[in-house]
Formats: structure tokens, C-alpha cells, sequence
């Protein structure tokens, strides 16, 4: 059991939190709510032990073992399963001590590390941290990669997969589903419902919650109220909290009222003068109950568009991919006004890919792509936050793209965006990751869009922003492509799902809890084992078959140790190939000019044309014989 008692806690001179007092028990699941900025990092930071509080105490027993995500990747060496398995420390040592026996033939320390692994319960080990990274989307090939190879978000998933293989009595996990794709959302949901210890979690996703959590700690207004229930049932208990506070403020102040007024009617006249006291003693004693302060709600208006034809752009027969690396084959896609199209799928199977093929960023590899002569489109993709440039205000960065439009013009926009007065002429530098989307989507609103290709716009936002969102999206009356693993958005916005995976888009007949249904039916019929990557089709094919050397008394047999050679030559360059594969499939490539991305597609000609060669050199040995 965690415990707080009249615990505070400040950051610099802003006091976070105060007056806690509350109690959470083993084996509670709790989702931990708040808008940016009320302290719940930093309340997970207290229950490590990272911070100290400022008043009260926090009890957390001293044999409760902790796991969280580590906010860092170095940049290891080591494979990503040996990663991940190293979450479980104690029996990690022993894997690791096994093999350096086996190594060195000392089957004595053999024998050792396999009974060490009985008493530990090891023995299943390699086994568990290869269906976290299957899980969590990493195709089989990739478990020994190195860790240094992987991009940043990938590396956030490997630190979640290590902090779910580490041996725990209390998870911390901060906005998990951050980086993860639809899929591994719901396998991950699957997976803490499992989890036999108790849950602590961060999380703006409200889906998310509702599946996972048995209770909900809110932070408002420096207070950390604990309701019982998941998301939906705190929203209910709290409506009818502040209802009732209502009622009791008003309540109150009729009686306030009904005391003030005979007590000044009556002080000064002697035969009531008792009476009168009596009323100021009653009237002093009344609680002081507060009124309900209306929250500020946020509300995002997206212009009308100024034309909006019915057939918008489409794409026909379209192969899409950078330089020679082709990641979907044949995809056609029609958007006429009104359409809601949410693309599903795990990351880097080609669903950013197909954004940028319909927004004309990437140019097509085959078919053909075209638009109205009225088409506009607002475009907010994953970098698009991290992009916005360095320095810049938002009174400034809104004039660029409408030079000659009057400041007041400009403020009075930003300020429907919540960027009030000054508010509009602070530099970025100092936004938080849910201020500068916000903005992003402002600018793109600016332009009066009649096709919004959206991809993962929520990542920053708080819940309250994702409901505006929402909302908007929901009355605009343009069309939408949509990819984000909040089910909630995608469940009020889009009414049509194409899965895109193993290099083709097909429609998806069916809402998203089918979807969810048959995820969890294809995993079980696969028993776990992880498939190869959805992009796989754009790798180079598998050699062939071996053939048979040539027959008759004059045929030679093949060198063993060449063909050897050339067999492993043949496959480190086909995992060559898929790395870089699925780098060129991670959005954050792109960022900042996608010079990044230049490159990998450079690596990857040079890497295929060494692979055709390899084959060549693989297939000669046979030729020659």
C-alpha cells in the first residue's frame, strides 16, 4: 500500500500539490489524470524517491519492488532481446554466465546456471522478453539487433518492453501508448490487465483508461482527488460532485443571505439583540462551502472551407516508397467531401508512407495521383511539432503564411486557439509538447483546408485538447484521413478503416472493437511467435532453394566452406537491408528537411546492389560446378 499524508510538493516556487491525503492498495490498476503541468510526473518522481516533498509524508514499504520506463536509451551494442531481458537482472546474470561456460566448455558452471535458472523460474525467459518485443511490434528479425541501431521511437518501446520484463510489485508507466501504433496499444492493454501488481499510470488516452484502470487519480487545482471506477465512471462521479457543490453553495448562500439581513434589521433594537448574536455566531460557523468554478473549456474552431468539391484527390494503382524501396503496392484511394478514413495498422507498414504519397510530399514510384484544382490540404504529420522553428513567436510564425493580414486580426485568431495577449508573443522555445501542436494545428487551420490528413495529432495533447479535437474534427465538413492510436478520437471522427500492412491498403470491414477482436484472434493463432515485418514485401526476395549440383561422373561437388561464405554473406545483407527498411518507414526520419532520410535511401540502393551481387556470387558456386 502507498500512502500520502498532508504530502506537498513544489517545483520551484509553484506549488504542485497539497493537502494530499489518500491511500492506494495492492493490486489496484490506477490511471492518473490531469491537464500538463498539475504534477503528475512529478508525484511519480516522489514515489521513487527522485524528489523529496516539500510537507507530509509518502509512504511506499521499503520490499516493494519498482519498475518504470527509463526516459533514455544509450546507445548500446548489445542485441535488443539481451536488452529487454536485462530487465530481469538476476536472471539475466545467469543466462549471460551460461553462455560464457558453454564458451569456455566448463560444463560444471553449465550445469550451475541451469539449476540457478530453475530456482528463478528462468527458464522461460528468452522466451517472455521475445513476446514483449513481438508485442510491442518488433518482427523476429530485429530481436538481435543492436540497440544503438534502432531510432529514437523505437527505443522508447524497447525501454517499455524492458520495464514490463523487470520482476515488480508497483508499475510506473508515464503516457505509455505514446509512439506505440494502434496495435500495440490494444496488446499492450491485454497485457496490464494481466499484471498481477499494482498499476500506476499516465495516460491522456481515454479508451486506454477505460480498459485498464479499476481507479482514477485526478489532479486539479493543487488537490488529488481518488475516484473509484475507470475514466468514464470519474467523469459521472464528478459531474455529480460538482452538481451537488453547487446545490450546497447555493444553499448556503441563501441562508447567509436570510442571516445578514436579520442581523442588521435587528442588532441595535435591545428586545432582539440576543436573537441577533445568536444569528452572527450561527453565521460565522457556516462552512464556507466554495462555488463551482467553471473550467475553462477549450474549444478548437476549423475555419469553413472557402470551396469544397465532391471528388477531392485520389490515388490509382499507386506503388509508394522512397527511391527504389517500394513499401505499398497498388494502393487506390478515393476522397470525396465528407469521408472519414482512419488508416490502421502497425508502424512501419506503410501508413505515414501513404500520407505523404496523398499529400504529394513523396512522389509515387507508379500510378498515378490527382486532385481538384480546389483541393487544399492541411497537413500535421508526426514531426510536425518538433519542426516548428526555433526562436519563432506564434504572432510571427501565423504572419508568414498570411502576409498582409492585420496584427489584430492575427491575435484575435490565436487567440480562439488559447493563445491569449501575450501568450502570442512568446518564443516556442518555451511551449510545452501540447502548446506547440496546438499552435501547429492552428496554422494548419489558418488556410482553410477541405481535406485534413492527420497523422498521429494527439501525441502531445492533454485529455481536455483531445476532446476539443475531436469535436472539431467531428462538425468539419471536409474529409479526413486520420492515423493515431487514440481509439476514442478515431471512434467519434472516422467512419471508413483501411488497414494498411504487408505492403498493400485494404478496406477493413468492421468497427475498431472488431478490429481489436480479430488482433487478438490472429495473435492467439499464432501463439505468440513473432510474424515477419508488415513491410517485408519491399525487402529483397529470399534466394532460392539450393540446386542440385550438376549429375553425372564429371560433376564437381560445391566447396562447403565457400558456399558457406556465401550463404552468410548473402543473409547479413538481407538483415542489412530490412533495418534500413524499417528506418526509411519511421516518420521521425523525415524531420528537419529529411536529410536523414536522403541518406538511408542512399544506403539502402548501395546495400541492395551488394545484395544482387552476393546472390549472384551465391548462385555462380552452383554454375561452375
Amino acid at each position: 500500500m502507498i500512502s500520502f499524508r498532508d504530502f506537498a510538493l513544489r517545483r520551484g516556487e509553484r506549488l504542485l500539490l497539497s493537502q494530499v491525503d489518500l491511500a492506494l492498495h495492492a493490486g489496484w490498476r490506477v490511471g492518473v489524470i490531469g491537464r500538463n503541468g498539475t504534477g503528475k510526473s512529478s508525484l511519480f518522481a516522489a514515489i521513487q524517491g527522485e524528489v523529496e516533498a516539500d510537507r507530509g509524508d509518502i509512504d511506499v514499504p521499503n520490499r516493494v519492488r519498482i519498475a518504470s520506463v527509463a526516459q533514455e536509451t544509450p546507445a548500446l551494442s548489445d542485441p535488443a532481446l539481451d536488452f529487454v531481458l536485462s530487465g530481469d537482472s538476476r536472471v539475466y546474470e545467469v543466462i549471460v554466465a551460461e553462455r560464457e561456460a558453454v564458451e569456455r566448455e566448463d560444463w560444471e558452471a553449465v550445469a550451475e546456471a541451469h539449476h540457478k535458472l530453475e530456482e528463478l523460474g528462468g527458464y522461460d525467459a528468452t522466451a517472455r522478453a521475445g513476446k514483449l518485443l513481438h508485442g510491442l511490434g518488433f518482427s523476429a528479425d530485429t530481436h538481435e539487433r543492436a540497440v544503438k541501431e534502432f531510432s529514437g521511437g523505437w527505443r522508447v518501446r524497447l525501454n517499455l518492453a524492458r520495464a514490463l520484463m523487470t520482476p515488480s510489485d508497483l508499475l510506473l508507466l508515464d503516457e505509455p501508448t505514446n509512439h506505440l501504433d494502434l496495435d500495440a496499444v490494444l496488446w499492450l492493454e491485454q497485457w496490464l490487465l494481466k499484471y498481477p501488481g499494482t498499476l500506476l499510470m499516465i495516460s491522456h488516452d481515454r479508451e486506454f483508461l477505460d480498459g485498464v484502470s479499476t481507479h482514477t487519480l485526478h489532479l486539479h487545482e493543487g488537490k488529488a482527488k481518488l475516484y473509484v471506477g475507470d475514466y468514464t465512471a470519474f467523469e459521472r462521479q464528478r459531474a455529480e460532485h460538482l452538481r451537488q457543490q453547487q446545490i450546497a453553495f447555493e444553499k448556503e448562500q441563501a441562508e447567509r443571505a436570510h442571516l445578514q439581513s436579520f442581523i442588521d434589521r435587528f442588532k441595535a433594537k435591545a428586545s432582539k439583540a440576543k436573537q441577533a448574536q445568536s444569528r452572527m455566531k450561527r453565521l460565522a460557523k457556516l462552512a464556507g462551502t466554495e462555488a463551482v468554478r467553471a473550467e475553462r473549456s477549450l474549444r478548437i474552431d476549423l475555419p469553413v472551407p472557402d470551396k469544397l468539391p465532391h471528388a477531392l484527390l485520389r490515388l490509382v494503382e499507386a506503388d509508394c516508397g522512397y527511391g527504389a524501396h517500394t513499401v505499398l503496392h497498388g494502393a487506390s484511394f478515393i476522397l470525396e467531401a465528407g469521408d472519414r478514413v482512419a488508416l490502421l495498422g502497425p508502424n512501419g507498414a506503410g501508413k505515414s508512407t501513404l500520407v505523404k504519397s496523398l499529400v504529394g510530399e513523396l512522389p509515387l514510384l507508379a500510378g498515378e495521383r490527382s486532385g481538384h484544382p480546389d483541393l487544399r490540404i492541411g497537413y500535421f504529420a508526426q514531426h510536425t511539432v518538433e519542426s516548428l522553428r526555433e526562436g519563432a513567436k506564434p504572432i510571427d510564425l501565423l504572419g508568414e503564411i498570411a502576409p498582409g493580414v492585420a496584427t489584430q486580426q492575427l491575435r484575435d485568431f490565436l487567440g480562439k486557439w488559447n493563445f491569449p495577449g501575450d501568450r502570442a508573443f512568446e518564443s516556442v522555445d518555451g511551449f510545452s509538447g501540447g502548446e506547440r501542436a496546438r499552435l501547429a494545428l492552428a496554422l494548419i487551420a489558418w488556410r482553410k483546408p477541405n481535406v485534413l490528413l492527420l497523422d498521429e495529432p494527439t501525441n502531445h495533447l492533454d485529455l481536455d485538447m483531445r476532446e476539443a479535437l475531436a469535436e472539431a474534427l467531428a462538425d468539419f465538413d471536409g474529409a479526413i484521413v486520420l492515423v493515431s492510436h487514440d481509439r476514442h478520437l478515431i471512434g467519434l471522427v472516422c467512419e471508413t478503416f483501411v488497414r494498411v500492412a504487408d505492403g498493400v491498403a485494404q478496406a477493413f470491414d468492421g468497427d475498431l472493437d472488431a478490429y481489436a477482436s480479430w488482433l487478438r484472434t490472429r495473435d492467439s493463432s499464432n501463439d505468440g511467435k513473432a510474424k515477419p515485418a508488415a513491410a517485408a514485401p519491399a525487402a529483397a526476395p529470399a534466394p532460392a532453394p539450393a540446386a542440385p549440383a550438376p549429375a553425372g561422373k564429371n560433376a564437381r561437388k560445391v566447396n562447403p566452406v565457400k558456399l558457406a561464405a556465401a550463404e552468410k554473406r548473402v543473409a547479413e545483407l538481407e538483415s542489412k537491408l530490412h533495418t534500413l527498411d524499417m528506418d526509411l518507414a519511421d516518420p521521425t526520419q523525415y524531420a528537419g528537411g529529411g536529410d536523414n532520410a536522403a541518406e538511408l535511401s542512399r544506403q539502402r540502393d548501395q546495400v541492395a546492389a551488394e545484395l544482387a551481387q552476393a546472390e549472384a556470387d551465391w548462385m555462380a558456386l552452383y554454375e561452375t560446378a
